[in-house]
Formats: structure tokens, sequence, C-alpha cells
């Protein structure tokens, strides 16, 4: 009979196609032109926290500090990960108590939009999905895949009961839901959408639901009866445009507006300029559009949380502070007031601003050394034996590190291919590190000396965040395939009979097989060491003497470093410490400068070390030369930040080369890409995930992250940019990238840069060649 019931009001629904967005007398609800609260029309002054990165006893402090700077709204992710970590297993307590944290809001005079997935993004691991769905071989992420489906359905279903109570119907505070997130930057599946509503649905959520997505994507999943938001980190004018042309009616809102953005290891640390952000937010409340700052406060994603980008693969920091308007450790800045001051003129009959809630205390603390050690090759847990090495995954792992030992057939000095490293190894031969391995730099081989029959070779892949963004979603960890050597006739032999060793790590602690010793190593080690305080409060551990890895402070995992910045210190809640003796462990795979750690007043958030800077995409003295080449297209693009599609006669090649002969603001002499796609014959976008920037004339890597290899990151608001710091190329200026293969190649898709016009190109070649351009 529920089921009954639950399938006739979904029919209802379903017939009327706008049911949701009629007049509500109590509650909330969206109308033609306005949401409604109570009746009444509503402007949503909304800001995205996460509570799953803020400690649980900072959640009130951040909650007050957005009513402070004037929403009157929080944004809610929920990460399935963080609530079943088993299958079946839920967990709902502690850093996991959403419906506590719904409470909070709502006791702080706030509104809660729920975002509960299955999919999230978010920069979190796996974007938000559990890492148990890739043990099923074949599983295909957010499409109808029965299995899939299933385990979403239940998810949702467990969501419903926790939390659907607390809906503005029961008295609660959530005021709509969200269905899925992003899916037009994934798929096209209108049906799989309409699927997961139904389980939102059939989970007792009753307010209106909607998605979001970038203004491109909007029509990919729009269906009638969902409200649609749109996406977007500059132009509302334009981007509401195109909102519009896909909901004719309907109160506007932006879904996430970026007021900074999200750090990459490696890369330099993302801002946001505050009068660019105040007069975008001022042009939306004097048009009286909703919206939602992604993020008013990011927080940190502690533990092993942090996801990926990819292509090209960019695992993310473990500070979330995304130049957001409340800092990491929940500081008011600048941008704060200047928020504070623009939302109090717009303040709704009724409303006041609240004072400014205090810092929490901060602390130093001293510089102190790590004192014992428990070397990783020395304390392993048992080993699995196997034909072939299998992901982490294979092997009932979810996250740490992973070890895989076999014994050498012996003989000549050769090359050794790894089919594939996810995500960084170390190679030894007898004990004897040889080689590093980057994922980020696609590095896979290594020159493996003479060896003889017997000698042991050791590959100890550390798992980074998994991708949380794009088609790359299927990111098991560890090696995924196989590993072979090269023969002297130059074939390849595959190493069988392996001893593998899963070394799971934990957010709560290092396993209790580690044993530790007095002294000090430069191997992939364990490190502790302990310090002494007299009062509590916030600090940042300084970890820039070490190398890369993972700590721990009485038992909390703060999360990643990597000694090549941006970030050099980690965010220590002071909750997390006591009065007394505390105890840290540093697990650290490459070697530390020197055993020291210290406590900070301030974070070290943009700290980029010289040798991790980016690679350019030309090499000195490389020209690019098309002289003589015939491009398959030439045009002019129309200004604006609408996606532009040209079309031409089919031409086949592997090596795509865009020159941009000028831009729309003729004065300037910069070149901006946001986004880049192909179409083959039949009109459709070629995968991405095999291409490769091979020469770019300008790049801005200093003063900005304006890489080449962001015009295919799947990221509207990152970009190509050429140099601006320094000096300032003239036109003409190209790219040109490898596609990875031979196709057939029918049109290209340009997404201009959205939140500036510097750049827009104007005239443009395109070329497509089968071999490489002259000068590369």
């Amino acid at each position: 009979m529920k089921r009954f019931c639950f399938i006739l009001f979904a029919l209802l629904l379903a017939i009327t196609g706008t049911a949701q967005l009629t007049n509500s007398p109590n509650g909330f609800a969206i109308a033609d032109s306005s949401f409604l609260l109570n009746g009444q029309p509503y402007v949503i002054r909304c800001g995205e926290m996460h509570f799953a990165r803020i400690p649980r006893e900072y959640w009130q402090h951040r909650l007050k500090m957005a009513k402070a700077m004037g929403l009157n709204t929080v944004c809610a992710y929920l990460f399935w990960n963080l609530h079943e970590t088993t299958p079946g297993n839920f967990n709902w307590s502690g850093a996991a108590d959403a419906a506590a944290f719904c409470k909070l809001a709502q006791q702080e005079g706030l509104y809660v939009i729920l975002r509960p997935g299955p999919y999230s993004c978010a920069e979190w691991e796996f974007g938000g999905f559990p890492w148990w769905l890739l043990q099923q071989k074949d599983i295909k992420l957010r499409t109808q895949d029965p299995y899939y489906m299933e385990r979403s359905r239940l998810y949702l279903k467990e969501v419903g009961r926790v939390l659907a109570p607390l809906q503005i119907t029961s008295g609660g505070p959530i005021i709509m839901t969200q269905v899925e997130n992003e899916y037009g930057s994934y798929g096209n599946d209108k049906e799989y959408i309409g699927k997961i509503r139904d389980y939102i649905w059939e989970a007792g959520f009753t307010v209106p639901l909607f998605t979001c997505d970038g203004p491109s994507q909007l029509k990919q999943d729009v269906r009638d009866e969902i409200f649609s938001v749109v996406n977007f980190g500059g132009n509302p004018e334009a981007n509401f445009k195109a909102l519009r042309e896909i909901r004719k009616t309907g109160p506007l809102m932006c879904g996430e507006y970026y007021p900074g953005w999200f750090d990459s290891w490696g890369t330099r640390h993302h801002t946001g300029a505050i009068d660019h952000v105040v007069k975008e937010l001022a042009y939306m409340l004097d048009h009286k559009a909703s919206f939602s700052i992604y993020m008013v406060h990011g927080g940190t994603s502690f533990g092993q949380w942090s996801g990926a980008n990819c292509p090209p693969f960019l695992p993310q920091t473990s500070s979330y502070d995304y130049d957001a308007p409340i800092s990491e450790a929940g500081w008011d800045t600048d941008k704060f007031y200047a928020l504070r001051k623009l939302f109090a003129g717009y303040l709704q009959e009724g409303e006041t601003l609240p004072d400014v809630p205090a810092r929490n205390a901060v602390i130093t603390i001293p510089p102190f050394r790590t004192t014992e050690t428990a070397p990783v090759f020395s304390n392993l847990p048992p080993f699995v034996t196997d034909e072939h090495p299998r992901n982490m995954e294979a092997y009932n792992q979810g996250y740490g590190s992973i070890l895989y030992r076999t014994a050498l057939p012996g003989g000549p000095a050769t090359t050794l291919f790894i089919q594939e490293v996810h995500d960084f190894a170390l190679v030894y031969v007898n004990g004897k590190k040889i080689a590093t391995l980057d994922r980020r730099r696609n590095e896979n081989r290594v020159s493996l000396p003479v060896t003889k029959k017997g000698d042991v070779l050791d590959i100890l892949v550390e798992a980074m965040g998994r991708v949380n963004f794009g088609s790359q979603l299927h990111d098991r960890k560890g090696i995924t395939e196989k590993v072979m050597v090269t023969n002297p006739d130059g074939s390849t032999k595959d190493l069988v009979n392996w001893k593998v060793y899963p070394i799971a790590l934990s957010n709560d602690g290092i396993p209790g097989y580690v044993k530790f010793k007095a002294g000090t190593t430069t191997r992939p080690a364990f490190h502790r060491g302990r310090f002494q305080l007299t009062k509590t409060g916030d600090t940042f551990l300084d970890v820039s003497k070490w190398g890369k890895g993972l700590v721990w402070i009485n038992g909390h995992c703060l999360g990643r470093y990597w000694n090549i910045g941006p970030t050099q210190t980690m965010y220590v809640p002071g909750p997390w410490l006591k009065e007394g003796s505390n105890e840290v462990v540093v697990l650290d795979y490459t070697g530390a400068v020197q055993p020291i750690l210290a406590g900070l007043a301030k974070p070290l958030l943009d700290d980029l070390k010289e040798t991790a800077k980016l690679r350019k995409h030309r090499k000195a003295g490389q020209s690019l030369d098309l002289a003589g080449a015939v491009p398959v297209h030439t045009g002019e693009f129309p200004g604006g930040i609408e996606l532009q599609t040209i079309r031409f006669d089919v031409a086949q090649g592997r090596y795509l080369c865009l020159e941009a002969l000028n831009s729309q603001r003729n004065e300037d002499p910069f070149t901006t890409v946001a986004e880049l796609y192909l179409l083959d014959e039949q009109g459709r976008e070629i995968p991405r995930t095999q291409w490769k920037v091979l020469y770019a004339d300008s790049e801005e890597v200093d003063g900005d992250d304006g890489k080449a290899d962001n015009v295919f990151d799947l990221q509207p608001t990152s970009l190509w940019h050429t140099q601006w710091q320094g000096n300032q190329p003239k036109h003409p200026h190209a790219i040109v990238i490898d596609l990875g293969g031979s196709h057939k190649v029918s049109g290209l898709k340009y997404l201009p840069r959205q939140d500036s016009p510097n750049g827009r190109i104007k005239d443009y070649k395109v070329y497509l060649s089968k071999t490489l351009f002259k000068g590369l």
C-alpha cells in the first residue's frame, strides 16, 4: 500500500509538471517569479559549508559566522562515503551527524538547502561515493547500472529516515533538496535523473527539488518537474540568460557562486578579488536573484577525504580554504566584512545582523623533534599472494598505500613499465630506491639496472584522493593492470607471482601492528613525537621540513601534506589538543629534510616550491611553424560567455592546433580558453581522456594557474591564460594538443573565459594534422 501511494504521488507530480512550483501558505515554495516563504516573496542569501570539513565542536561557531555575515540559509552536501563506510552499515554520529548540524543551523536562524547526492563532487574523495562500489568490476557510476541504482536507492532511503523529518513542512529548517549534482557535466540521461528524483521522493522528501549545472550543461538534465539553478563564477547577467533559455519562469538562482577556488598540489593558491565578488552579488540582489556562495567557509578535508581532478590528474590539498569569506580556521576576513556591509543593505523585513563572533583562540607550539620511527618495510601487514598485481579495491582496501613485491628473473639493464600507477610510487630493488613515479606527470616507466635472478622488486604505491569529477571517476588505486619488463628484442614480459601487502590506513589512528623504536630514517616510515601544552587553541602545524605523507595528532588525522606546496601547514583544531602531553605521528614516504614540527599562528597557504612549479608546454627556443599548414577551418567567435560550436568538413588527424589571431578587445594581447571539445562525424563529443598538451606558445604559471591543460580539465572556472606577469606576448597565440590517437573531426566547441572579457578569442584558425606540426 505504501509503495502504491508513492507511485500515485509521483504520477500526479509528473502529470502536473510544476506541481511543486505552486504557492504554499505555510512552508517554502517556488512561484512564477520568486521563492515563497510562508506565502511571502523570499530571496535566498545562502552559503555552502560542509559539516564534514569542520570539527563538530566548531559547527555552531561557523553557523554563527554565516548568520553574522548576512546569510539566511546554508547549503550542505552529504557525502555518501562518510555515512556508509561499508555496505549496509550507516554512521550518523560524531562528525557525520547531519541532523545535529541542521538543527544547529535552525537554532541560529538559518534555513538549510540539502544536497544528498548520491554524487556530490565537492573536491571530496571519489565525489562522495563509497570506495566499495569499485569492487564491482563492471560498475558504471551515474548511470542506470542496476547495482549502482540499488545502492543509491538504499542510501537515499536512509538519508530520508534521518533528515526528512527536518523539512520545513514538519517544522524543520530544510527548504529544498537537490537531485544528483551537476549531472550535465557528465551525461544526458534524463531518465536516470528521474529515477534519482523518485528515490528522493520515496525517501520522504516533499520540499521542492532542484538540479544545478553550469550554463553550457543546463540542457543536459533539465526536467520540467524539477526546478533548475545555474552555477557560475562570474557574469551573472549572461549566466542567468542561459538559465532563462531552459527555465522560462521561476525565480533566478545561482546554485554555486565562486568567491575563490580550491587548490591542488603543485599549483598556486587560488584567490578571488573582493571587489569582483561584491559587485556580482550586488547585481544578483538588485535583480532579486537568489544565490549560494560556494564556499562561504571551506574548512579542511581532514583525513584522507581530499579528492582529485582528472584529466590531467591533480590531487587536491587538504586545506579547503577556498579564499572563502570565512577562512579555513573560521576567521573573519576582509571579504567577510565587505559582504556583511553589502548584505546589510538588502535585509528583509524584521532581519538584523548579529554581532560577529570572536575568533577561536590561537596558540603557537615551539619547534620539536620526532624521536621514534617505525619503518614501513619493517612494519607490514600479512601479505596476499597473487599471480598478477591488482588494484587496492580487489584486496578489500579503501585507503592508504599498498606494497607489491616479486622476485626478478634477472638479466641486463632494461625498462620496467607499470600500467598504471595510481597515484605515487616508490620503486626499490633489493631495498635500494631506484625511482619515484608521479601520476601527475604520467610517469610509469623505470630504468631497471642489471639484475640477477631472485633480486627483490618492491613497488610501494600511495593512493591519493580518488577522482571526484568527470569521466575518470572509476579511479581504482594501486597498480591497476600489470607490471612488465622489456625483453632484448623489444617485446614485453609480464612480471608474475607477487606478494601484496595492503597497508590500510584509517582517519582515526595508525595500524596496531606498527611498532616504534628510537631513531630517525629517510626511508618510508612512521615518525612519532610529543609536545607539551599548558593551554589549548587552534594552531597550524608547520610541515615544510617534511616530504610527503599524512599526519595524526592525538589520533585525529589532519590530512595530507606534500613539501611541493602550495600548502606548507596543516590546520589543527584546538579541541583536538589537550593540556599536558600530545602525540603526533607523521607518515613520510619520501623522507624529511629535518624531523622537526612546530605550531604557527598563521597558515602558509601559498608557498609553492620552485622545483614543483608547472612545466610550461614550450621548450627553450621552441617555436611552432605553421607555414604550409592548411587550416581545416577559419572563423570569428562572437563576443560573450556562451559555449560556441563550430562545424566544418570532416577531417582526420591526431594533432589539433587552435591559433588565436586576436581577442574580442583589440587592445588586449592575451588569449584565454576555459574549455575545448572536439566533435566526431556524428557531432558527438570526442572523449578527452587521452588528450595531452604538446605546446602552448605562452602560459601564465607564476602569477596565476593559467596552464594550458586547463582547456580540458572539465572546470569552466579554470582556464588557459597566456602570460601576463613580467611579459605580455602579443598575438597570435597557439595551443597544440595530442588527441592520443587519430580521430575524424567535424567540429569544435569553445567555452570562453567566464569571469572577464580579457583574452576571449575573436578571429581564429583550426588545424588538424596526422603528423606533428613543424617546430615541435
